[in-house]
């Protein structure tokens, strides 16, 4: 298609650079394909504040209303504002207009249809191709709706005030919606908050939008430490990630986090199923187990998390990249419902951030590693003949598991890249094997 770059429809999404990769002309062609599949009569469009998300979510619009669907322009809302409208709130479609924690120069979207199916990009694609040159006879209307209120008291309807500690917070908004969605939280909280980049502001000036870059994390660190805060929170920029700082100014790993909202839900529900995907460490599942729940493991990405949690009855979920899904969100992710769970949960401890997640420090993980390879494929024929001694599992890419230690490797769904992540009971085994596994895919790739 000459409007577009075929690479913007990803696994889960769709994400390019603007205009090269993606421009109206393709943004009003999705927004007609979508409308197509939604085969609804009305859908919800929102987005954040990156620089092209007014053009291109006006181009979307277009081309829902001239398949003949009416739209509910619901403005600059977070993520799970879209999915708390179809999931809880009964609009049949929705679309968020986002390119998450990508750099300023990228946009995009999101798609859900009822029931909280999302649309894969990859989808979509054969439906553009396919899309008829007629119209409709009648154009589809816009109205505008303030859907904020009722968003903020579903996300409060996760906790009990009265429960949560009057917590010094440091949250860092990334310049994204958190800078929006935060000051109205607040009120509703008993909780200080010392404001980082609530500017909405689509160049992202404070730091880039993922916080899992080194250079996303010196303001907070810093200002963790410096204001003698409880802890702090980062987010991305639509707000359906964020990760904790404990009050030594130290990142929580997601993995991590995940455990301290799986002991409160499984107090609420014992016995409850708890997704993780094949990438956390060892210690979630053992941990799930301990505490009488049921550890549902899973594929990476959210949508992946999603499945799982309907499929076998799962009461939350989550994954290193820090999305948490949760039953009562339509299995959907959200960063707020998250962070009003886990500032209830820090309440009910009498020891700072740093000394709870102390116990879940069983082993030594490192951080995701990629190489560059072109036939991933091969590659992990050759792994699995290597390390044949393992136990070997290959519900995502390949696990292999040894006594000490264990390893996944799997083909990025966007890039030329095979995604490494290991874990070993201590440092020393950990260095040893990883070393050995990184010098046999470089060899052999």
């Amino acid at each position: 298609m000459a409007d577009f770059d075929p690479k913007i429809f990803k696994a889960y999404d769709i994400r390019g650079v603007y205009p090269e990769q993606i421009n109206e002309k393709a943004a009003y062609l999705i927004g007609r394909a979508f409308a197509r599949r939604a085969k609804a009569d009305e859908v919800v469009v929102g987005s954040d504040m990156r620089i092209a998300a007014p053009a291109i979510k006006k181009a979307i619009i277009d081309g829902i209303t001239d398949e003949g669907l009416n739209v509910v322009d619901i403005g600059l809302v977070p993520i799970d504002a879209v999915y708390a409208a179809v999931g809880i709130f009964g609009y049949e479609a929705g679309i968020m207009v986002t390119a998450s924690h990508n750099p300023p120069e990228y946009i995009g979207c999101k798609m859900v249809l009822r029931d909280m199916q999302w649309i894969r990009g990859e989808e979509l694609e054969e439906d553009i191709v396919k899309l008829p040159k007629e119209i409709a006879d009648q154009k589809g209307k816009v109205r505008q709706e303030d859907i904020l209120p009722r968003y903020l008291n579903h996300v409060m309807s996760f906790v009990e005030v009265k429960k949560i500690k009057p917590f010094k917070v440091v949250v860092d908004a990334g310049n994204g919606l958190a800078g929006k969605i935060i000051p109205l939280l607040q009120k509703k909280l008993p909780i200080k908050v010392i404001p980082l980049n609530f500017e909405l502001d689509g160049n992202f000036p404070g730091h880039p939008s993922n916080p899992l870059l080194p250079e996303s994390q010196v303001q907070i660190t810093k200002a963790v430490i410096e204001e003698k805060a409880d802890f702090g929170v980062i987010f991305d920029g639509d707000t359906d990630r964020l990760f904790f700082v404990d009050e030594k100014g130290r990142f929580i790993k997601a993995d991590v986090t995940l455990l301290i909202l799986a002991k409160l839900f499984l107090a609420r529900e014992p016995g409850a199923g708890i997704v993780y995907n094949v990438v956390c460490s060892k210690i979630v599942p053992e941990l799930i187990k301990e505490w009488g729940g049921r550890p549902l493991r899973a594929e990476v990405g959210y949508v992946n998390i999603s499945k799982h949690m309907r499929k076998n009855k799962g009461i939350m979920g989550g994954e290193l990249s820090a999305h948490y899904s949760f039953r009562d969100n339509a299995y959907a992710d959200s960063g707020f419902i998250a962070l009003v769970i886990l500032l209830q949960e820090l309440s009910g401890q009498d020891k700072p951030l740093s000394e709870v997640v102390k116990p879940f420090a069983k082993y030594y993980k490192g951080n995701e590693y990629n190489i560059e390879i072109k036939d991933s494929e091969a590659i992990l024929v050759k792994i699995k003949k290597h390390y044949q001694k393992g136990k070997i599992d290959e519900l995502d890419g390949v696990t292999i598991e040894f006594a000490d230690w264990w390893f996944n490797v799997r083909p990025s769904n966007t890039e030329p890249l095979l995604r490494i992540t290991a874990e070993a009971d201590n440092q020393q085994i950990f260095e040893e094997k990883f070393d050995q596994l990184v010098k046999f895919i470089e060899k052999n790739k």
